[in-house]
């Protein structure tokens, strides 16, 4: 606690919060009021901390929508409470740190998906090929409080610093302007949760290593990899037991499967039968999703902007999958975004004579522009006329700046 509460040390922190940025939690103070309010207390703040007088406030809890459907509940603690989560941070994960399994990726130093996920695709290409997918029910919510202090109380000595996280994991969450007490759980939103979360799972990282498997886990996602699907059937039916007993883990034995590595997902990504990899069928369904609601014909924003906003999301979502190597999916993505955007620039012009002078500016002669106009064609039927798709071509999307899908991803290696 000496060294969680110098001055240089909080100042780093406050640093690394500032970065961050983020909400206000409950008392309202924004990164910016904390900018102002701690070099007059950051002597006192030190003393809170070094004394054990420190007590974190309640977070407050904000429900943001999965990736899977459904919410999840975030909780945000409050600028300070962050900035002191940040400081615990730094001193406990140098010696944290070393003890975790090299099969462990999620939130640590140096380690990321990609990682995680070139490990799985190797153990595929070596022979197991077959994957036992562990879901945790609602993990962060059910984190037992006193099997993770018990974890970190095996490492970590000092009795002040472990009073001061169990303070941290028992604050009070706000929602609708009550503050219920937390006895489980430990809130995703703050700097420390992440840490925390492995410090508890090292103890599956360990049960898997002693029994010779080869496993590769990012937080709460943990695939064990084998040969055959008797082996898959047995570590499916054996783990459970070892997590609902050892760490009061629940285990959704509904989502949780065994089954050859091309028919699952691993951090949205398939590796196939031929050891490639590609994005999981999920994972091109829900980039469909977030195009058909950003090209949706009633959002009334100019097609500029449209392809603004496409751009930025495409860029994101293309690093992340940088990977693959099944790109044919990506091709007929682009061909159906272009088609979403024609769609959505003829439905602007709205009556014939604008369809008309809208073909003629791409380039059409009059005489197809107004053929085109006067069809009967619906909006997304004539998105696909020739003539619609000659005036709008690919070369006219890149003169608006689309980037797409395919041209986004970098060159394989030879």
């Amino acid at each position: 606690m000496v060294r969680v509460a110098t001055p240089a040390n909080l100042l780093a922190a406050f640093g690394r919060v500032r970065a961050n940025g983020g909400a206000p939690g409950i008392d309202g103070m924004t990164v910016d009021d904390l900018e102002r309010w701690l070099p007059a207390n950051l002597d006192a703040l030190g003393l809170a901390l070094r004394s054990g007088t420190y007590r974190p406030q309640p977070v407050r809890g904000v429900e943001i929508p999965k990736a899977s459907g459904g919410k999840r509940l975030l909780g945000i603690p409050t600028v300070t409470d962050r900035l002191v989560q940040q400081a615990l941070l730094q001193v406990l994960e140098p010696y944290l740190e070393p003890c975790f399994s090299p099969s462990s990726f999620g939130f640590r130093p140096g380690r990321s998906a990609h990682q995680a996920v070139r490990q799985a695709q190797r153990y595929i290409q070596e022979g197991f090929g077959y994957v036992v997918d562990l879901d945790l029910e609602k993990f962060f919510d059910r984190v037992n409080h006193d099997v993770l202090m018990a974890r970190l109380a095996r490492r970590i000595g000092d009795k002040g610093l472990l009073r001061l996280v169990r303070r941290f994991l028992e604050a009070g969450m706000m929602v609708g302007g009550l503050v219920s007490p937390r006895v489980l759980g430990t809130p995703q939103g703050g700097p420390l949760s992440p840490l925390l979360a492995n410090v508890l799972l090292d103890d599956l990282d360990r049960e898997l290593e002693r029994r010779g498997h080869r496993f590769c886990r990012y937080a709460d996602d943990c695939n064990v990899f084998v040969r055959t699907p008797a082996a898959a059937e047995r570590v499916l039916a054996s783990l459970p037991g070892f997590l609902e007993k050892r760490l009061k883990l629940t285990v959704n034995r509904e989502k949780s499967a065994a089954a050859p590595a091309s028919e699952r997902q691993f951090l949205g990504y398939t590796v196939m039968e031929d050891g490639k990899l590609a994005a999981s069928a999920r994972s091109l369904a829900r980039l469909r999703d977030r195009i058909r609601e950003m090209t949706r014909r009633g959002r009334g924003l100019p097609l500029a902007r449209v392809i603004a906003d496409l751009n930025g999301y495409l860029r994101g979502w293309c690093g992340y999958f940088r990977l693959i190597e099944v790109r044919f999916p990506l091709a007929d993505l682009d061909g159906w975004l272009r088609r979403r955007l024609r769609c959505y620039r003829l439905n602007q012009a709205k009556t014939t004579s604008g369809i008309a002078r809208l073909l003629m500016r791409c380039g059409l002669t009059r005489k197809r522009a107004r053929q085109t106009a006067v069809s009967r064609c619906g909006w997304w039927r004539l998105a696909r006329v020739p003539n619609v798709h000659h005036a709008m071509n690919n070369r006219w999307f890149r003169q608006l700046g689309l980037i797409g899908l395919v041209p986004r991803m970098p060159a394989l290696p030879d």
